[in-house]
């Protein structure tokens, strides 16, 4: 019999579907029997994302009673994004550990043991990566895309293969609980709390959630590039910088017409009465306009970040000697 590892550990899932639902004895039979063998204490906490508690009672009811006196399932009141879906079963984990554990690896119970032994080398967040991405065109294109933005102007370490399924200590968890906002990207605040993090190969792609619909999965994506991201400020900038070159360059086009009759192209064109001022003043204020709004972004970032109210730092461990 294999040893029994003294932790109490967490399990958090998510139905989203009905299709969750059918799968949800599976994947509690399976992990119970695994956690029933690995560890010597654990809870399964189910966050029930506004399904019908009817029908998860009646898959529910029948299993033995040694899997559902550790349930506990909590009942959204309207349907939420998966993100703070999960986040609800996180606030109420207890354990000294908490895993993630998405029903798409519900044959796969023992990748649960995988990552608490990888926890143990001294990581505290380690999730499941898979080999590739399996999307539609539109998808992957979005994709790539967003994950260009995030790394380039968030400063945090993004894996774009990263399942949501992974193994939290306790304390990244009360650092990860700490990070209040409306908007949540679980993925950009685990990488946002750092932590040692590691990952474990999965052989499972990962795939797009059938109910999430692409007009859905971009406006997601551009709430979490205002989010985590200076991508608008730095967009701002160089949209201001550009209207600097046009200005310039029709300010010189309008007064080499004037003494010359000749545009910067070379072309032969009829100077008309007041035609150069005009140019010149709709150019300056086209400069001018674009410049407020950098500007005005910068005030507006700032104020944004100070709403946020994040953590300045987060200290992982104290030693003493």
């Amino acid at each position: 019999m294999a040893s029994v590892r003294h932790s109490f550990i967490s399990v958090v899932g998510v139905i989203q579907s009905h299709r969750y639902i059918r799968e949800l004895p599976d994947w509690l039979t399976g992990l119970h029997l695994e956690l029933e063998s690995h560890f010597s204490d654990y809870e399964f906490v189910v966050v029930n994302n506004h399904c019908e508690q009817t029908d998860i009672d009646a898959v529910i009811t029948p299993l033995p009673e040694a899997i559902r006196k550790n349930i506990f399932l909590l009942n959204l009141s309207a349907p939420v994004s998966r993100d703070n879906a999960f986040l609800a079963g996180l606030d109420r984990a207890n354990g000294d550990y908490t895993v993630i554990f998405e029903f798409d690896f519900s044959e796969k119970p023992a990748y649960l043991t995988q990552l608490w032994e990888i926890s143990q080398t001294g990581k505290d967040i380690v999730y499941l990566r898979g080999k590739d991405r399996r999307l539609p065109l539109a998808h992957r294109l979005l994709y790539k895309v967003f994950y260009s933005i995030m790394q380039r102007y968030s400063g945090l370490k993004l894996d774009p293969r990263a399942h949501h399924t992974r193994i939290i200590s306790r304390r990244a968890l009360n650092s990860l609980l700490r990070l209040r906002e409306n908007s949540r990207y679980l993925k950009a605040n685990y990488a946002l709390v750092g932590y040692n993090t590691a990952w474990i190969e999965a052989d499972e792609p990962l795939v797009p959630d059938p109910e999430t619909t692409f007009g859905k999965q971009f406006r997601s994506s551009l709430v979490v590039i205002t989010s985590f991201t200076t991508f608008l400020r730095t967009l701002l900038l160089w949209i201001f910088l550009f209207s600097v070159v046009v200005a310039v360059v029709a300010i010189i086009n309008a007064v080499k017409v004037k003494m010359t009759n000749v545009d910067v192209f070379g072309e032969h064109v009829e100077s008309l009465s007041g035609w150069a001022f005009l140019v010149v003043l709709i150019s300056f204020f086209f400069a001018v306009t674009c410049l407020n709004l950098y500007i005005m972004s910068i005030y507006l970032s700032n104020i944004y970040s100070e709403i946020k109210n994040r953590p300045l730092y987060i200290i992982e461990s104290v030693k003493r000697y």
